[in-house]
């Protein structure tokens, strides 16, 4: 998968809705194979990073070291399964490989691991890591010469974390237009909504303060999530941020903007429930309930 015009037209986009549900089923079947994990998140990026391994990114899965690859930081590593099925559906790993999350000696941790995983970037625990580490790369990027672009995926509860901020300080004095942060602004964090807990609005008007390019998009509609990754890459003289505007579990309804689902798996029989609302031509894991 290699640089690509990022117009997107209508086959294509019907194509990339189609194989997001397929792989919002092989992630529900993932996760309750594993009894752990985290589902509203996961479920909620998955049009994202769908257009991303099959259309944004500059990547080879055969070739995962590929020096010119642009590179993804998960700094909320805790939606690591939505990231592992695309990856295994993009062919970095054999998708069998996906019923093994969180087991014992498994190279798909809870959280993603660098030197278990090939194609992963960054080792991923402690939030507001990420941006610190996708600034330093681009930084890098931008004093080699380098063409390749960062893309790093943030959750809007993440941004309590101070280092977070620090971060975006540093991004934005130093003009870092290669790097594009993408902010999962799905409302919930493990104890309740964003904005009972700490508050964030007005967030759009946070990050223009600081100096960035925002563009603020319906995180489930992926011709304006590849409009937006376009006009990213147009910006030349700041960095952007794309204020993702999701769902948390979107496409399971008793999943849908609760925050209790932020840590907990499915059972088998809300699995299969959730597997029958999510329409698609199928997945491809095998499992118990197929």
């Amino acid at each position: 998968m290699t640089s690509q015009p990022l117009h997107i037209h209508d086959d294509k986009i019907a194509h990339l809705e189609e194989k997001a549900n397929e792989i919002r089923r092989d992630l529900v079947k993932m996760l309750e194979h594993a009894g752990s994990g985290h589902s509203a998140g996961p479920l909620g990026m998955a049009d994202i990073f769908t257009a991303l391994y099959f259309h944004v990114l500059n990547h080879r899965p055969k070739q995962p070291n590929w020096k010119d690859r642009d590179r993804l930081i998960l700094s909320n590593g805790h939606i690591c399964p939505i990231r592992y099925v695309c990856m295994a559906h993009a062919g970095y790993f054999p998708k069998k490989e996906l019923m093994t999350l969180r087991r014992l000696g498994t190279r798909l941790q809870g959280h993603p691991e660098k030197d278990r995983l090939p194609g992963v970037e960054t080792t991923s625990g402690p939030l507001g890591e990420g941006l610190a580490q996708a600034a330093g790369m681009a930084y890098a990027a931008r004093m080699n010469d380098d063409t390749w672009r960062v893309f790093c995926v943030t959750g809007d509860g993440e941004l309590q974390e101070g280092i977070c901020w620090e971060s975006l300080l540093f991004i934005a004095k130093e003009k870092l237009a290669n790097l594009t942060i993408i902010v999962d602004r799905n409302q919930i964090q493990i104890d309740g909504f964003v904005e009972d807990v700490t508050g964030e609005e007005p967030l759009r008007d946070k990050f223009e303060s600081f100096g960035f390019h925002v563009i603020e998009i319906d995180g489930h509609n992926i011709e304006q999530f590849v409009d937006a990754t376009e006009e990213a890459r147009a910006v030349y003289k700041k960095p952007s941020v794309i204020i993702a505007n999701t769902i948390p579990g979107k496409g399971v309804d008793f999943m849908e903007k609760k925050f209790e689902w932020h840590g907990k798996p499915p059972n088998p029989k809300e699995a299969r429930s959730a597997l029958a609302q999510l329409r698609t031509l199928g997945g491809t894991i095998q499992s118990e309930h197929e």
